[in-house]
């Protein structure tokens, strides 16, 4: 699978919530580096993912490359419904990190949570 092929594949399984599918995109220790959730293996953070959420939908914004690396970033506005159907929506900058066989190492989130925190705390009580 080429880079591009890995970051649509991403933000296609993380929109229809098919989260096994996501961690296989991942190396075995592959981590997720998250503002909400902090630093987790993706396998445990996929996990909690999941079980905070009802639906998400995804409208991709742009891929970006860096020369010479293997680390690419994907643009995307984020609708969020937890399971308590409260909904947030807000731009997302992923970062990831391929392996030389093009399986995720590392990704790291990017957003503002100042509404997302409020609104997962909530689910948390």
């Amino acid at each position: 699978m080429t880079k591009e092929e890995v970051a649509h594949q991403y933000l296609s399984y993380l929109e229809k919530g098919e989260m096994r599918k996501i961690i296989d995109l991942f190396t075995e220790d592959g981590i997720v580096e998250s503002p909400l959730y902090g630093t987790q293996l993706a396998k445990d953070f996929y996990i909690s993912l999941a079980n905070d959420t009802n639906t998400s939908k995804l409208k991709f914004d742009g891929l970006f490359f860096e020369n010479d690396t293997n680390r690419l970033s994907l643009l995307f506005d984020y609708n969020w419904e937890l399971k308590n159907g409260e909904r947030v929506d807000f731009k997302v900058v992923d970062i990831i990190t391929l392996s030389p066989q093009n399986k995720i190492e590392k990704l790291a989130i990017i957003y503002d949570t100042v509404q997302t925190r409020m609104v997962i705390n909530d689910l948390k009580k």
